[in-house]
């Protein structure tokens, strides 16, 4: 045992003699490294130094693998090589880029789909992240639930559309379990419809279950919804009209328009939230009947038409006062 502690000192003291006399190499350790832009690294499962060296010199990260691997192994931490995705800076050095693939700061990827967002636009969005692979269709309306999704480079798009269907199909079945009795819903498929068009009609979630409980008093008496959200969805699938509804358009028949016909729309209009599905399946109780704009981005409620017609004269007001109408 004696004898061995200095032949291992030794040994060390000459890789390190090897080192420090050629300052270059050391430099280049503690140096900028080759990165000429902030790129992400991927690093599969198992890989060893030195295949982590060579993967670095492909992707232009450090100069030399054999001279990487050395320095690693003489001057690095010891610790165990991570896999997954990580960021390398621009100019990192060796030593950085050790850090980094020993550490746990793996570079993660998220697509979000905000409620309201409906499902041609979720086409577009998950076909611009370019780490993505594969095609898809335009999934059917109201079948993806707005959330935040993590997802992997190179993952198939359609793998993650069908996680966000997934997440749906699964919220909308333990909402229609905790659901009140007595509702004018009948169907899961009707309480999504009917989520999606309180989803687009406010923008204040205290507003979600007076607006539920409103429609689903509407609907109770055969009284058209009138929601201008049903109007727009044939006309443009959802995205925002860019301009104000023409009178030919309410009058408009067809199976979503809600002002020329009583009842629901014949499917979603789009993505809602879980919390409008909740607020559907668990609405305000109350007589209301009509809405309008108070100016605050919220709804002045009325039980009566005369109600009503006070709250738009209001509303009116606020609008020429603010220039929008004369």
């Amino acid at each position: 045992m004696a004898r061995s502690r200095p032949r291992r000192g030794i040994v060390l003291v000459v890789v390190l003699a090897v080192l420090l006399g050629g300052g270059l190499e050391l430099s280049r350790w503690f140096g900028p490294g080759p990165l000429g832009r902030d790129a992400s690294f991927t690093v599969p499962e198992g890989t060893t130094l030195a295949r982590l060296a060579t993967r670095l010199e492909q992707a232009h990260a450090v100069r030399s693998a054999d001279s990487f691997r050395l320095r690693a192994r003489v001057l690095g931490g010891g610790g165990d090589i991570k896999a997954g995705e990580f960021l390398l800076p621009k100019g990192a050095s060796e030593r950085e880029i050790l850090a980094i693939v020993e550490g746990d700061e793996v570079l993660r990827r998220f697509v979000t789909v905000p409620e309201g967002m409906p499902a041609i636009m979720v086409f577009d969005r998950l076909n611009a992240v370019n780490t993505l692979s594969g095609g898809i269709a335009v999934p059917a309306e109201g079948s993806i639930l707005p959330d935040t999704y993590e997802v992997s480079k190179d993952e198939p798009r359609a793998a993650v559309l069908a996680r966000m269907q997934a997440a749906m199909k699964k919220a909308l079945a333990e909402e229609w379990a905790r659901r009140a009795p007595g509702l004018v819903v009948k169907t899961p498929e009707e309480a999504l419809t009917l989520a999606s068009i309180v989803e687009k009609e406010t923008g204040k979630p205290a507003e979600r279950t007076m607006v539920a409980g409103l429609y689903a008093n509407r609907l109770r008496i055969g009284m058209p919804l009138q929601a201008d959200p049903t109007i727009i969805y044939p006309i443009t699938r959802g995205k925002p009209l860019g301009r104000r509804i023409l009178r030919s358009e309410i009058r408009a028949v067809n199976d979503y328009n809600t002002y020329s016909m009583a009842g629901l729309p014949k499917g979603p209009i789009t993505n809602p939230g879980r919390a409008s599905i909740a607020a559907v399946l668990h609405p305000a109780q109350t007589k209301a009947l009509y809405m309008v704009a108070d100016g605050t981005g919220g709804h002045a409620f009325a039980d009566t038409l005369e109600q009503h017609n006070a709250n738009v004269a209001k509303w009116m007001a606020i609008r020429r006062q603010r220039g929008e109408v004369q």
